[in-house]
This record gives C-alpha cells, sequence and structure tokens, in this order.
C-alpha cells in the first residue's frame, strides 16, 4: 500500500501493537488479529466502489442509510439478496410492512425429493437498510437496483454440495451468520410461524460464531442476551454518527467477529463463495453497463464487507465461475410477516424487533431525517414537509479518515435521563397490566419508575434502555402467578410497539388469491383483515351463494385448519346445501393462500392437482385413491377426474396382498354406490370393474386373512362384508358365487373371533343353521374349558353384524346368554372390549343391536318379571294367538276369491293339507287359522268384504 494509504490507520496500527504487546507480551497471533481487522478496514474504504456495511433490521443502519442515499444519490444500488427475487421487489408498494419475499418450489429436479418443498423467505421492515436501498431506487428516476447474491436454487445447489445429510438448510440461512434458536420466552403463537420451515435469508447477520466471545461480551456488558448488548453497544453510539463513522465501525465489527469464528471449512467455503458470486456480478455489471464505480453503492452484511478473496473489488483478480441453475420450477411472491416470526427466523430475543422499531421511530424525530418510502405503500405516513438531510460526508474520491481511533478512545455518551418519557411508560405498563387481570396501582408505577432507574444504575447506563424497563416492570408488578394470556413481559413489547404484523396488498396478491377474493366477495366480508369474520349463506333464498359455498369447502380442503372453518352444515355426496355458517380467517392465513397461489391459477387446479398427486404416490392405498375419488367427485364435481382416479384404484387393488384397508374400502365404495345409483342413470365403467375384481380379489385373499395373525376381526369382517355386500352386483357383473363358496370352505381360522366370523359366513350361505349354530354356542357355553374364550367369540359375532346383518337377533341372544350365563371373573374384563367394538362400529352396529333388542324385549318394565326370552320356548308376544278350529273368519272369502296366490303362500310354508271335502275351501284355510292377523291386513289391501 502507498504512504498516503498506510499513514490513514497508522496510529490506530500503533496503539494496538502496543496494546497486543502489553497483552501478550510480545507478538504474536493477538497482534496479527488485531492488525489484520485493521487491514480488513482500510481495504473496504479504499475500494472505488463504495461499500456500505450493514446489520439486518438495524435502526442505526437504516437511518445511516437514509443519510448516505440523500448525500450521495448513486446510480446503481447493488443489494445482497437473492437475484431471482428482484421482480417482486417493487409489489412491496402494495404492502404493509413487516412483509417477506419467499421463492417457493414444490416439485424438486436436480435437489434432493426429501427436501421438497422448498422455502426461502427475506423479510423486510421499514426500519431495514435494505427497504431504505429499494425504496429509494424503485421511485427514483434513473436508479437502477441489483440483486447480486446467488439464486434460491443456487443456495439449496451448494447446502446439497457442501453436505451430506438429508434435511435442507435450517430455518436460518446457514451461510449469513450463526442463529440460535429462539429463548424460552418466545412467543408460541401463529405469528412466530408465519415463516412456517422456510430458510430465512438476511441482508447483515452479525453475532459473533465465536461462543466464548459472545459470553465475555454479555458477562462484561452486563446484559442478558445479544439483542441487548447490540441495542446497548452498536445501535445507541452509532445513532447519531457520521458516515465514515458508522461505515468504519460496522466493518471493524464485521471483520472481528470474521477472524474470531470458528474454522468450519464448510461454512467458510460458503461464505466466500457468496462474496465471489456478488463481486463477479458487480463486475460484469459494471462492464456491461459500462457504469463509473463511484456512482455506485454495494449494500451487504458487515460480515461479507469485510471479505478477504481474491475476487474482492472491481479490480479483483479472482474468477468465480457461476454455474447454471437446476431445472427447479421456483415460484416467487410475498407473504405476511411480524416482527415475532423475524425474530424466531434468526434467534432474536423476543420483542427486540419491535423495540428496534420504536428506536427508529424516535430516531427519526431526533434527528429530523427524511426516510424513504415507497410511493403508496400501506401503513406508512407521509411527511408534509422533506426534512433537512443529515451531516454531508465526504467525496467519494477523497480518502476518508481515520475515524475509528476516536471512536473506540471515546467514553460512552451519558444521554441525559428522560424522566418524562420514562414517566410515560411506567403509567402506561400499569395501566396495561391492570387491564389484563394484574391488581396494579400508582404506587407499582412509581416503583417500576425507580427501579427502571437503580437497574440503569447497577448497569453502568444513565438512561434505562427498553430492557431495562422490562426487567423493571417484571420485577415490581408480575407476582406469584400470571392472571391471564400475557405476562408482563409481553405487555412490555406490546407497550414498545407490539407484534407488528403485515399484509400484502390486494394488487400483490398471485391470481388465484385475487381470484378467491373476488367469487367470495357476495359475503360483503372484509377477509384480507386479520382475525375471524363470521359468514352466514342462506343458499334457499339466495342461490348465488352456492357458488361460494364451492369455494369455502375447497379452502377448508387446502388450507390450515382455522382458515376456513364451518360452524353449521355439511357437504356430502348427492345432497345441496340449504344454509351454512363460517368461521373465516382468511387474513391470518394469508401466507398459506399465497402459497397456494405457486401452484396453479384457480383453486380447482391446485386441488386436482393434489388429489392426483395423491392417488399417484407410490404409497398410495386403494382406501386413499377411492378418498381422492371422493373429493373429487364431492368438491370439483368433475366425472372425468373421477372416473381417471377410479382407474386408478382398481389398479393399485390389484396389486395389494392383504386386506388392511378393507374397512375403509367397503365403506367409501357403499357411499360412491349409492351415489352413482342416484345420480347417474348408470355406474360408471370403473367402479363396475372395481366391484368385479374387488370381488375375485377379496375371494383369493380370504383363507389368508382368516389365518393371519396381522389381520384383525374387523379387517376380516370388512372383507366379508364386500363380499356379500358386493354379491348381487358381482354376479350380475359376471362373477361365481361358488368362488365365494370355495373361499371359505378353504378358511381355517384358530382364534375364536375370527371362527365366529367363519360360523356367520358359513350361516350366510347356508352351510351351517340357526339351530347348528346356536347349538355350537351352546356347547362353548357348557365346557368349562371354553368358558373364558367365550367373549371373544361374542366379539368376533359382533363383528359379523356388518357381513351379516341378518344375524342381529342371534347376537342378541349370544350377548344376553352370556350375561345370564357367563361368570363374573370372565363376564367384567370383556365389558371394555365390548364397548369398544360397539363404538368403534357404532354407526353400523350399535342400531341394528338396538333395534332387534326393542323388536325382542318387552316395551314395559312391569312386563319384564314375567317374560321369557323366546329362545326358550317361549311364544312370541307379537303373534297372533291361531283362531279356533273351525273358524275360518273373513278371510276365507279372500282364499277363495284367490286359490292360485293361496296355493304358492301354502306350497312357500309347507302347509300340505288338501281341499276340504264339505265345501270348496282351499288348501291354506289351515293357514288362514294360523296367521288370522296376514289374513286381515291381506284383505284390507285388497279391499275385501
Amino acid at each position: 500500500m502507498t504512504a498516503a494509504q498506510e499513514g490513514t490507520f497508522a496510529g490506530l496500527r500503533t496503539q494496538l501493537q502496543e496494546a497486543a504487546a502489553a497483552f501478550a507480551g510480545g507478538p504474536d497471533a493477538l497482534e496479527g488479529i488485531l492488525l489484520g481487522i485493521v487491514d480488513d478496514v482500510d481495504r473496504a474504504v479504499r475500494e472505488p466502489l463504495e461499500i456500505f456495511p450493514v446489520c439486518h433490521h438495524s435502526p442505526a443502519s437504516a437511518l445511516a442509510m437514509a443519510r448516505r442515499l440523500r448525500e450521495k444519490q448513486p446510480k446503481v444500488v447493488y443489494l445482497e439478496l437473492c437475484e431471482d427475487m428482484a421482480p417482486l421487489l417493487t409489489e412491496l408498494r402494495n404492502c404493509r410492512l413487516p412483509v417477506a419475499v419467499q421463492a417457493f418450489a414444490t416439485e424438486v429436479e436436480g435437489l434432493p425429493a426429501e427436501w421438497s418443498p422448498l422455502s426461502v423467505v427475506a423479510p423486510v421492515t421499514e426500519a431495514s437498510a435494505e427497504y431504505q436501498a429499494i425504496a429509494y431506487a424503485l421511485d427514483t428516476p434513473g436508479v437502477e437496483l441489483v440483486l447480486v447474491d446467488r439464486s434460491s436454487d443456487q443456495m439449496f445447489q451448494w447446502e446439497a454440495r457442501d453436505t451430506q445429510t438429508s434435511g435442507p438448510p435450517g430455518p436460518s440461512e446457514p451461510a449469513a451468520g450463526p442463529s440460535e434458536p429462539a429463548g424460552p420466552d418466545a412467543p408460541a403463537d401463529d405469528e412466530a410461524a408465519l415463516h412456517g420451515d422456510a430458510v430465512g435469508v438476511g441482508i447483515g447477520d452479525l453475532r459473533p460464531r465465536f461462543a466464548e466471545l459472545e459470553e465475555h461480551l454479555l458477562r462484561h456488558g452486563r446484559v442478558r442476551h445479544w439483542s441487548e448488548w447490540w441495542h446497548q453497544y452498536v445501535e445507541l453510539p452509532l445513532g447519531d454518527s457520521d458516515h465514515d463513522t458508522y461505515r468504519q465501525v460496522m466493518l471493524l465489527i464485521g471483520s472481528l467477529f470474521r477472524r474470531l469464528a470458528p474454522g468450519d471449512p464448510r461454512r467458510v467455503r460458503v461464505d466466500e463463495d457468496r462474496e465471489r458470486h456478488m463481486w463477479t456480478r458487480m463486475r460484469e455489471h459494471l462492464a456491461a453497463t459500462g457504469t463509473d464505480p463511484a456512482d455506485c453503492l454495494y449494500v451487504c452484511g458487515a460480515f461479507h464487507a469485510a471479505s478477504r478473496v481474491a475476487e474482492f473489488g472491481v479490480d479483483g483478480a479472482g474468477t468465480f465461475a457461476i454455474g447454471p441453475r437446476t431445472a427447479t420450477t421456483w415460484q416467487h411472491g410475498l407473504i405476511p410477516s411480524s416482527h415475532a416470526a423475524i425474530e424466531a427466523q434468526f434467534g432474536l430475543e423476543p420483542g427486540s424487533v419491535s423495540i428496534a422499531a420504536t428506536v427508529w421511530a424516535k430516531n427519526l424525530r431526533r434527528t429530523r431525517v427524511e426516510p424513504f418510502r415507497l410511493a403508496g405503500q400501506a401503513g406508512t405516513k407521509k411527511r408534509a414537509k422533506p426534512a433537512a438531510a443529515g451531516p454531508v460526508a465526504a467525496d467519494a474520491s477523497v480518502p476518508a479518515s481515520d475515524r475509528l481511533s476516536g471512536f473506540l478512545r471515546r467514553p460512552p455518551v451519558l444521554d441525559r435521563l428522560d424522566e418524562s418519557e420514562l414517566l410515560g411508560w411506567s403509567v402506561e405498563i400499569v395501566r396495561a397490566a391492570r387491564r389484563n387481570g394484574y391488581l396494579a396501582s400508582t404506587a407499582d408505577a412509581i416503583a417500576v419508575f425507580e427501579t427502571s432507574i437503580l437497574l440503569a444504575g447497577m448497569r453502568d447506563r444513565a438512561k434505562p434502555t427498553p430492557y431495562d424497563f422490562q426487567d423493571a416492570a417484571v420485577t415490581c408488578i408480575e407476582k406469584d402467578s400470571v392472571p391471564g394470556r400475557r405476562d408482563v413481559r409481553r405487555l412490555v413489547e406490546i407497550m414498545m410497539g407490539g407484534d407488528r404484523t403485515g399484509r400484502v396488498g390486494y394488487d400483490a396478491l398471485p391470481p388465484l388469491a385475487r381470484d378467491v377474493h373476488d367469487r367470495l366477495a357476495p359475503l360483503g366480508l372484509k377477509l384480507q383483515q386479520r382475525g375471524v369474520r363470521r359468514a352466514l349463506l342462506d343458499i334457499a333464498s339466495r342461490p348465488d351463494l352456492e357458488k361460494c359455498s364451492d369455494v369455502l369447502w375447497i379452502l377448508r380442503y387446502l388450507m390450515p385448519q382455522g382458515a376456513a372453518r364451518p360452524i353449521m352444515g355439511e357437504r356430502r355426496l348427492g345432497e345441496r346445501p340449504v344454509q351454512e355458517s363460517w368461521d373465516l380467517a382468511l387474513g391470518t392465513h394469508q401466507r398459506a393462500l399465497i402459497e397456494l397461489g405457486y401452484e396453479g391459477v384457480s383453486i380447482e387446479q391446485v386441488l386436482e392437482q393434489r388429489l392426483r398427486r395423491i392417488a399417484y404416490d407410490p404409497r398410495a392405498t386403494t382406501a386413499v385413491v377411492l378418498e381422492a375419488v371422493e373429493d373429487a367427485a364431492l368438491h370439483l364435481r368433475s366425472r372425468r377426474l373421477a372416473d381417471e382416479l377410479g382407474t386408478r384404484a382398481l389398479e393399485v387393488l390389484a396389486t395389494e396382498r392383504n386386506v388392511d384397508g378393507a374397512p375403509e374400502v367397503l365403506r367409501r365404495v357403499r357411499r360412491l354406490l349409492a351415489y352413482y345409483r342416484t345420480s347417474e342413470p348408470a355406474l360408471p365403467r370403473w367402479i363396475q370393474s372395481f366391484v368385479r375384481t374387488g370381488y375375485a380379489h377379496y375371494c383369493t385373499l380370504l383363507p389368508t386373512a382368516f389365518t393371519d395373525e396381522d389381520a384383525t376381526v374387523r379387517q376380516v369382517a370388512a372383507t366379508l362384508g364386500f363380499l356379500f355386500g358386493m354379491e348381487g352386483l358381482a354376479l350380475s357383473l359376471g362373477c361365481d358365487r361358488t368362488q365365494l363358496e370355495l373361499a371359505v370352505a378353504q378358511s381355517h381360522p384358530g382364534e375364536p373371533a375370527k371362527t365366529a366370523l367363519l360360523w356367520a359366513a358359513q350361516t350366510r350361505l347356508g352351510g351351517l343353521s340357526r339351530a347348528e349354530l346356536r347349538a355350537r354356542c351352546d356347547a362353548l357355553l357348557g365346557n368349562p374349558l371354553a368358558v373364558p374364550s367365550y367373549p371373544r367369540y361374542l366379539s368376533g359375532f359382533l363383528h359379523a353384524l356388518e357381513p351379516v346383518p341378518a344375524l342381529a337377533d342371534f347376537v342378541v341372544e349370544a350377548v344376553s346368554n352370556a350375561f345370564a350365563r357367563l361368570p363374573d371373573p370372565v363376564l367384567l374384563p370383556w365389558l371394555p372390549t365390548l364397548i369398544g367394538t360397539l363404538r368403534a362400529g357404532g354407526a353400523e352396529l350399535a342400531p341394528l343391536l338396538i333395534r332387534e333388542a326393542g323388536r325382542i324385549f318387552p316395551a314395559r318394565l312391569a312386563a319384564l318379571d314375567a317374560w321369557v326370552p323366546p329362545w326358550h320356548g317361549a311364544p312370541d308376544p307379537r303373534v297372533v294367538e291361531p283362531a279356533p278350529p273351525g273358524s275360518g273368519g273373513r278371510g276365507v272369502a279372500l282364499l277363495t276369491t284367490h286359490p292360485a296366490a293361496c296355493d304358492a303362500v301354502a306350497a312357500l310354508l309347507g302347509c300340505d293339507d288338501g281341499w276340504g271335502v264339505a265345501g270348496p275351501a282351499p288348501r291354506g284355510v289351515a293357514l288362514v287359522h294360523a296367521r288370522p292377523g296376514t289374513a286381515t291386513a291381506l284383505e284390507a289391501l285388497l279391499a275385501t268384504t
């Protein structure tokens, strides 16, 4: 370096050499580190292309940026931000900050598939240097904004290159600086999760990567966390500094943290590759446009401003080859952000971003600096008069003087205590505490005021900071417990500015989100606002609201729980809505709605894509595909898509080798059959093929299912339910019942519950009579060795109601006998199993049992003592006793009039009596005597007297 250049920081070098000798006893690594920091600062200051180091979401950086932009008025602003996010920045004017620029990819090509979906977010707040640069460049004619950092795709490329793990980068950007998890007091609400699991990129993440260094700074600074240290020792001193002082101090901090960072080769390589990428992009732009570097401004994090790569500077010697992007399709948009989400993303202390916003507003009032704001920006105030600019810095062509030496030697500026401000805080926090259930009074306000001053004095501060005030409020107001949802610490954060949540404006929304709002406009609700809105849809009187109902049901399927929640009304196949009531929170879940826009241009298209993705997933089961078919018919009313997915269900069914999904398959096939039988003139071909194939498929699997230990009784019962329930349709489509008979004959279960299922199936096929079935159960009850296992037989009979509902009376008989004859040690442990079985299949089994029990048991309590169960030989009380011999009743004339019908019924019931000799009485006259009630009812039906 030249003598002039060496002389800029010659005095500082001499002081640092002497300090290193005094501390270390001679030249060593400490001297090399300290002099290397000065070299880094000197190198960056001498660069022809002005480097502006920043810290993300720093009010001091934002204030210095606003000043510098008004003084220098550069023609080109190079910004450390993913280069593929540039087209979205102009849409910031349609949003209310804070928001985040997002890159999103659902289908991954060239990257590990298990990382999908990929998401990258870059939060933007008004109190940030990047927003000041963006607002200046976009609203100033003739100024160009160039993003120079690696693209979102290359971020994941490099991660895949440098790691062998199976997971993507975490929620914080790995190369932008350390980002530790938020503390235990971090808010766990939805606001902190606005960014989801996206990778966060921030301009200038400044935090020591050397844990011992951070611990040392916190201990000697008498602060609790890094955000408080930064506020006390960087934000406040730099808030009123001039441009050269701010720039050199930030470069020094960036170089210090860089040189003391642990030697992680992967992380160092990523950092240096990012810096090579950015300088290569800037040199390419300068060469292509011919712009003078003196007319440009490079805005980057202080960590990267102190770079030592060969490509550094416009005259850098190194060359860096920027590789191509993968074939992954990236979507870009804006999503709402919040202070809590930013704090959670970058490991900041809860409330620090809100305090930074308060400091930013206070700095603007104190310095009268006019910040840059995008024209038409929502949620910002327009200033009537442009304020005077701050102190004018020296021209870039003139070497900057040494401001570091004076800054490092100068004692901390003792701000005068602003008693009115502190008193206002104390009164306001007591008022907020009383509103939230605390028993606070004026005495507590005085105590908070005095304790804040005391804590500041103990920490060598003349003026209490917001963090001192927060500790004092917690000490004086919060006693044993928190009476409400918010504790005092959270109340202070709200008082200091609160967790401000941004909103993406209508014009900045993707087409899908705008289409949703347009289609829901007939509801007359402000759905873009946060909070829950109640929507009442009287579709009977306003048929046009049915389209709104269709949109809401699709949103309920696609969006997170709570975005669209039905209060009244339901959607079923084949039914039309009449009235519905909804709780809508689309504004609160705006991020989810925006991300739907990355998948398609309409919610119907997104739903169709998701259903196809579900159905064609290699791990999809038949039940899952049938659910997709049902959703297609229910929400899209698409016969084409339903037929396509139904064909896919048929393909998946043919590949299954067990009956694990039989209960769900049976339930959904029954529902689809009922729907198509009532809404279509003929069944679709796919469902005919499904029944035919399923009949043969489950016949093949039935013997194995009976003996398979992994197959549950419910699954085997559902398999039999499919075979018996679909038997009529299957036989009409060409199936052979012999398949089922052979399958049942080949089944030999060893478990009692499955044995009872097999007996029920044999009864259904006619291979076992009711009398034989009753005899087998009686034999079990009469065998002392079989009594302990009898409840498992009963469980099998309960499940048998699914395939053979006609056995309901026998199941009632079997359960009654169990209660009557089983000993308590056997019966009582089985009762929970009985209740669990009925609850699991309550929609189908319980009504059958209750209806049959009501038919068998007496209706009145008084008749119970004299009641004898029908299976004990007592006559059925509902059957009318036969009439005395010789009294044919009025039904004789009916039988004489219709002898053919009488002969047919008599033959069916096994009545072989011939015609009477004395007269033309038909053979069924004995039937009339036995069943006079039937004859009377038939007589009334035919109007015979």
